[in-house]
């Protein structure tokens, strides 16, 4: 898939620059980002959940290896 992207010259000098610094062209860097980020909001929204059911039920449950 070909996705095509406009950005004002100082940010492609930005993004391009980063890349560079990191070793990546621009496609994979933007990729890596995007997935990044994906994966920060994914992070959140499950953190949340579980937050929310922390609080109505604020029970934890101790884990310990079986040492058989």
């Amino acid at each position: 898939m070909i996705i095509s992207l406009r950005i004002p010259d100082e940010d492609a000098v930005l993004f391009r620059k980063y890349a560079e610094l990191n070793n990546m062209n621009m496609s994979e860097m933007i990729r890596q980002t995007v997935l990044s980020r994906i994966e920060t909001d994914f992070d959140l929204e499950t953190y949340k959940k579980a937050l929310e059911e922390y609080k109505k039920n604020p029970q934890t449950e101790e884990i310990t290896e079986n040492e058989d």
